[in-house]
């Protein structure tokens, strides 16, 4: 219900935290900075953690076609941190835990930011997670009847179906788009097959988020990974979970390569071409995200290796790993 920012003040950085009250929109400083290099990643961090807290409580559930109310136990999060392992625990449905997985990096990405920095910075943030957390749990017992007479007066106004954050983390998580894609992803699973797909998720958006530097971009948020490291000569690499439903199904790694349009270019930038698999690897075991992180980081030093692993033989191992070629498709 809060959305953060940064602003120059007599040689200071103010961290501000801004949202409305019964007058209006109000700003107030959380705390100052030396240096705005510092204030940047705890303002972007902020900001995703009040994306991320606030978002889920503001919209209906319509899984199923039945409303219902996403859960409330991620605003605990905020101030428990011993608990925070808690976001990577749940199955509740695929985009819910899909939030609770960027909350608890938001939050860890807040930690890192304010390792360095002096305690009467930390201590503010930390203090600012405790108003947001009450001032959220006071909303939320206004708009279910439940509050006490005697409650204090909520400062920070919030509406269901308007939360005031800055919703854009660059990767659309709290998009109608990708939580309507993860709904119907699940539409007919049981329990224990939306505990396996989010599991396989979590797998997923681990090994991303630890190699966002590289051209790696999780394709589809609930199943699938995608690297064309620059220099690969048009090879491809995709990281595909199996469907939970599908006893028979594996993890699969795919060597692509992209083919023009028209047989008289070659592949380039602007070109039109078509994605066509060359080799596969169905992995007899699901893959650790360190074993992936390790597949991607080969990749991305070496780009021409996609080139080497697309000649691979059925029944070899790609070079330099221990997953083993299961199917070609040379035309």
């Amino acid at each position: 219900m809060t959305i953060y920012s940064q602003h120059a003040n007599r040689g200071k950085i103010q961290i501000l935290a801004t949202y409305q009250d019964s007058g209006g929109v109000v700003s107030k400083t959380v705390t100052s900075l030396a240096d705005s290099r510092l204030a940047a990643p705890i303002v972007d961090a902020l900001n995703r953690v009040s994306a991320f807290v606030t978002f889920p409580i503001s919209i209906h559930d319509c899984r199923e076609r039945r409303v219902r109310y996403y859960p409330l136990t991620h605003l605990a999060a905020l101030t428990d941190v011993a608990g925070r392992a808690d976001l990577l625990s749940g199955a509740h449905s695929l985009w819910y835990e899909y939030v609770c997985l960027r909350l608890h990096q938001a939050l860890v990405d807040l930690e890192s930011a304010l390792v360095a920095l002096p305690d009467t910075v930390s201590r503010a943030i930390r203090s600012e997670l405790e108003v947001e957390e009450r001032e959220l749990r006071a909303a939320l017992a206004d708009y279910s009847g439940t509050s006490e007479e005697d409650e204090p007066e909520i400062e920070r106004l919030w509406e269901f179906g308007h939360p005031f954050v800055k919703s854009d983390d660059g990767l659309d998580t709290l998009s109608d788009e990708t939580r309507e894609q993860l709904d119907d992803r699940e539409a007919g699973f049981s329990a224990e097959e939306r505990e396996k797909a989010v599991a396989d998720l979590r797998v997923l958006v681990a090994v991303h988020s630890r190699v966002g530097e590289m051209r790696a971009s999780l394709d589809d948020p609930s199943c699938r990974l995608f690297a064309e490291p620059y220099g690969s000569h048009g090879f491809y690499l995709t990281i595909e979970a199996p469907e939970p439903d599908d006893d028979d199904a594996s993890w699969e790694i795919e060597i692509g390569l992209w083919e023009p349009d028209d047989p008289d270019e070659e592949y380039g930038e602007g070109t039109s071409a078509t994605g066509n698999p060359v080799a596969s690897c169905a992995l007899p075991q699901a893959p650790s995200a360190d074993e992936l992180v390790r597949l991607l980081k080969s990749v991305d030093e070496r780009p021409l290796l996609l080139a080497e692993w697309a000649e691979t033989p059925v029944g070899a191992a790609l070079a330099g790993t221990a997953m083993v070629v299961t199917s070609r498709h040379d035309s």
